[in-house]
């Protein structure tokens, strides 16, 4: 039964948001968000945290770093994920659906556009350079995020001994995702048990006092209490969204059609997927080459640079591969509309269970944020997140200023670096650039990556990019 204060709570709540923030306002603001979605989880995340949390103040940074630390222990893209918690908290199930669909539909517009190009012309190499300046200005904006997220989570020894020792363990001993995130939630639980309140303090809200500058504030909207009868609805809804045409086309067309091959393929997929993209491709990139066939040897890295150079999650590439494969064994189809609709089958099959987790598992954590154990854990996978994201802006760096890379290795140590006498001098100078007008200059991200684009189209038009 719920208390008065739990009631005045939620009534203050849905009051802020209804009189807050209309669904067209959102929407306005998710396309936004969705057209911005470039470099990756940590450009996709940097830019939701400087919407929402800095420029909109809709979220409070605990509020966002708690959901973040959720989604980042879930299979499947963590941005997607992370983007359709957002919704839901604010607008409901349709708020999440509107969030997470607006977040990966430029991604599916492009990766299909560009699908077809690829299919019928071959390589589509001059979409490197199209966004080549965008991809300076997103390393900046990378960059920003580990220094706007380090600086509000690392507030005391312990907190930034778990973030060097995540950036240590990713960068320089390829230690699996997972593992990071789960040894940092044992920390951080086990020192929460322990009563170390400083680690608590660092993400937790313990007075329980609402912020007046965030427009959710502290409080729990009524959607978000946990109810048992709605989660197996939801659960039931979802996996049948999910899972009957996976069945269904087992069962009509047989388990050797490239459709059912698709569908049960990037199911097993969607499950599998954690601590990002570059986790699971080349698993998907060995299989579909040698097992089905559906790609030739280094086209999944055609797929590759087409997901890494358009809006949306890298995982998208996972619809190029299901286009090729339909495209390559149409049956009666015509190559291009099998191709298109194996490219949407696989993309159906890996966001699907993403929306069911939010929706399912949501209310739960949220429920939870008051808990100091939990909130322990979470703090200190918002540690280790610091240091994961710092690797992928390294990553991102050495990707975007070199052409090539090598593998060293020292005993544990593996480490992917450049090779410096690849060194691309125009990507190096327009992403300095791009790094001083942000931060010396306080270049807004908008105009940031404007400049930077029309630097790119320009050095391509003159021919200085090759």
């Amino acid at each position: 039964m719920e208390t008065m204060t739990q009631r005045t709570d939620v009534e203050r709540s849905q009051r802020r948001l209804h009189h807050g923030v209309s669904l067209r306002e959102a929407f306005g603001v998710w396309l936004r968000v969705a057209a911005l979605s470039f470099g990756g989880p940590a450009g996709q995340i940097a830019v939701m945290h400087r919407i929402l949390v800095e420029e909109k103040r809709w979220i409070s940074e605990e509020r966002f770093l708690h959901a973040l630390n959720y989604c980042m222990l879930l299979p499947g893209p963590e941005a997607q994920q992370l983007a359709t918690y957002m919704g839901w908290l604010m607008h409901r199930t349709l708020g999440g659906l509107m969030a997470g669909g607006l977040f990966i539909l430029p991604g599916v517009i492009a990766i299909m556009g560009l699908s077809w190009i690829y299919a019928l012309y071959g390589n589509v190499g001059f979409v490197a350079a199209l966004f080549f300046g965008l991809k300076a200005a997103v390393l900046a904006i990378v960059l920003e995020a580990v220094v706007r997220v380090g600086r509000r989570a690392l507030k005391n020894a312990l907190m930034i001994g778990i973030a060097a020792a995540a950036f240590v363990a990713i960068f320089f001993l390829g230690i699996p995702f997972p593992i990071i995130i789960l040894t940092a939630g044992l920390i951080g639980l086990v020192s929460a048990r322990a009563g170390l309140h400083s680690l608590i303090g660092a993400s937790s809200n313990p007075d329980g006092k609402v912020h007046p500058d965030d427009l959710l504030g502290n409080d729990l909207p009524a959607h978000a209490y946990p109810n048992s009868r709605q989660s197996l609805r939801v659960a039931s809804l979802w996996l049948s969204l999910w899972l009957i045409p996976v069945i269904g086309l087992l069962l009509i067309l047989g388990p050797d059609n490239v459709f059912s091959q698709i569908a049960l393929f990037f199911s097993k997929i969607a499950m599998v997927t954690f601590g990002g993209a570059y986790a699971v491709l080349a698993y998907v990139a060995q299989q579909a080459v040698e097992t089905y066939g559906w790609l030739k040897p280094g086209e999944m890295l055609d797929g590759l640079g087409m997901a890494e150079t358009t809006p949306g999650p890298l995982i998208m590439v996972l619809q190029f591969v299901g286009f090729m494969g339909a495209f390559r064994d149409p049956g009666a189809l015509h190559p291009l509309a099998a191709g298109t609709l194996g490219g949407l089958l696989a993309t159906w099959v890996t966001f699907a269970p993403c929306f069911m987790w939010i929706f399912l598992g949501a209310p739960y954590i949220e429920v939870l944020r008051g808990n100091r154990a939990l909130s322990g854990a979470l703090t200190a996978i918002t540690a280790a997140v610091v240091g994961v994201i710092l690797n992928l802006a390294i990553w991102f760096g050495i990707h975007t200023i070199f052409r090539e890379t090598q593998d060293l290795t020292w005993g544990p140590v593996n480490v992917s670096a450049p090779v410096w006498g690849t060194v691309n001098v125009w990507a190096l100078l327009v992403s300095a650039a791009a790094v001083i007008a942000m931060f010396r200059f306080k270049v807004g991200m908008l105009p940031t990556l404007a400049a930077t684009s029309a630097a790119g189209i320009a050095l391509y038009a003159s021919g200085m990019l090759s």
